[in-house]
């Protein structure tokens, strides 16, 4: 659709978040977490918003490196490269803004993940925050890999490279390098941002939940069949495959 109905139309952040409130009682999903979205200048300009926006990732919509995501019905076929944290421990709302070290204290493990955003909103871009926010901030599949070694917390992962390749079968097709730092800065930043966003929002961050904080470099164009690998050097590697269906 190009806009939403007029009388249910969001006009502002509040109300696209609200919006997005809903989206788990209606599709009878589970949240599992959430994606940050537009985390860099380039991907703010690109969608035509002021900062960051949050969305929740719902149960059968993450899966484990390796997987086939399907491609039918993604009009963006693209897969992002990024930093995600699973939470140990619940941040709930509070009145005075969590910092970054009382965050990162309630990291559980660090992983390389891949998401696969995709709109129902055409042109995405010409559809403002408050609508992007109602559609779910573009959220729809997460591919995450495995829990990265606990020296991840010794690295500045604001300086950390990600080297990226897609392959049609064994034909390598391009590759692509990226670093944290196109992540608001860095990905422990945009995690604290995410906190406090929820937290002005009133709602909990909770123990296990799964965070990607947004890509780390020039999303990666996908085809229907094409392999999609991050490497993210001793913290591991992640790999899906944007499959035929």
């Amino acid at each position: 659709m190009n806009a939403l109905p007029e009388d249910c139309r969001p006009m502002t952040s509040a109300q696209g978040y609200a919006a997005q409130a809903q989206l788990p009682l209606v599709s009878g999903r589970e949240v599992l977490g959430w994606k940050i979205a537009a985390t860099s200048a380039n991907g703010q300009a690109h969608i035509n918003v002021s900062g960051p926006l949050a969305g929740r990732l719902l149960s059968g919509q993450v899966f484990e490196s390796g997987a086939h995501v399907p491609s039918a019905g993604n009009r963006m076929r693209v897969a992002e490269p990024e930093f995600a944290f699973a939470m140990a421990q619940d941040l709930p709302p509070q009145a005075v803004l969590y910092t970054q070290q009382q965050v990162m204290a309630a990291v559980a493990s660090l992983h390389p993940a891949l998401e696969v955003p995709d709109s129902r909103l055409e042109p995405f871009t010409a559809a403002g925050e408050a609508q992007l926010l109602a559609d779910n901030a573009c959220a729809r599949h997460l591919v995450l890999g495995e829990a990265a070694p606990d020296v991840w917390r010794d690295l500045d992962l604001s300086t950390y490279p990600v080297h990226a390749r897609v392959q049609h079968g064994n034909q390598l097709k391009y590759t692509r390098d990226g670093t944290g730092a196109n992540v608001l800065g860095d990905p422990r930043i945009a995690l604290t941002w995410l906190a406090n966003q929820l937290s002005g929002l009133g709602i909990t961050l909770q123990k296990g939940h799964v965070v990607t904080t947004g890509t780390c470099m020039v999303p990666l164009e996908l085809q229907p069949g094409d392999c999609a690998s991050a490497d993210y050097g001793p913290l591991g590697r992640v790999h899906m495959i944007f499959s035929e269906t």
